[in-house]
């Protein structure tokens, strides 16, 4: 199984997303290392990436890689599947295109980390190669499945209840460590419910909430 870059959507929202403090973050850096003369098609949000890749930590320990496996991966882009850093550092990318991204930690697995290879508050560097830009389906409204009773609000409640559903997903990924449910319904609360009155509206959530790009 591929490594928790291909983790469930949900999990990511829950679980990295959650990011504390005010201070300035670094940004993602983006290197072209090589691109064809002749681009058919870049990549969008909404398309479907399939991608070798390379990943290391700061001090070049490797802590995965496609080309090991010999086993491209494929992804939507721009709706969750993968990192922040990811959905934003491979856009406008072409076919046979090669970059390299410095990916922060808010944007890669955060505070946590991810599993025993990727320690908390980790800068990763990948070395990216785009194999083929597609159309993609159309991508899962999230915010839609949780709220139950179609008012337009999350509760502790309805969150609770889907994260239920989904805590199998994130272990057959690899991911360990994870907080206790009801923790981790605190943490996304305390991150998302930006008015505190013990709701989430469809404003306020920031997993993905469209069943449309």
């Amino acid at each position: 199984m591929r490594f928790a870059i291909n983790i469930c959507i949900v999990v990511i929202w829950c679980h990295l997303n959650v990011i504390s403090g005010d201070e300035a973050l670094p940004e993602l850096k983006m290197q072209v290392l090589s691109k064809p003369e002749e681009c058919s098609r870049k990549s969008a949000k909404g398309d479907m990436l399939t991608m070798h890749y390379k990943g290391t930590l700061e001090d070049g320990s490797e802590f995965d890689s496609s080309y090991t496996r010999n086993e491209p991966f494929k992804f939507q882009l721009g709706i969750g599947q993968v990192i922040k850093g990811w959905d934003q550092g491979l856009l406008d990318m072409c076919p046979t295109e090669k970059r390299k991204l410095t990916i922060p930690s808010h944007l890669g697995y955060g505070d946590s980390g991810a599993g025993d290879r990727i320690p908390p508050k980790a800068t990763l560097i990948f070395e990216v190669e785009c194999i083929a830009v597609g159309d993609g389906p159309t991508p899962v409204n999230v915010f839609k499945e949780i709220d139950a009773n179609d008012d337009n609000l999350l509760s502790r409640e309805e969150v609770s209840s889907y994260l239920k559903k989904q805590m199998p997903e994130a272990a057959k990924a690899g991911i360990k460590d994870l907080p206790e449910q009801d923790k981790l319904v605190e943490e996304i609360f305390q991150h998302e419910d930006q008015d505190k009155n013990g709701f989430i509206s469809h404003e306020e959530f920031s997993g993905p909430k469209h069943d449309e790009l």
